[in-house]
């Protein structure tokens, strides 16, 4: 099994593939969605981190 780190290494370099990179504004953006994205992701799984301890009793 791959392990999260380089299933999020692989999704965000398949971004950059299909990003083009015209103008300095769209490279901007295109930062903005990637850290965008980094940072929705981690607010999830600590999310679900909460719920599952909360649900096993362990806070």
């Amino acid at each position: 099994m791959i392990s999260v780190s380089t299933q999020l290494f692989l999704v965000l370099f398949s971004l950059l593939l299909v990003l083009p990179v015209v103008e300095a504004v769209e490279a901007g953006d295109a930062i903005a969605l990637l850290l965008g994205v980094i940072l929705s992701i981690t607010g999830i799984c600590a999310c679900l981190g909460v719920y599952a301890r909360k649900r096993n009793g362990q806070m």
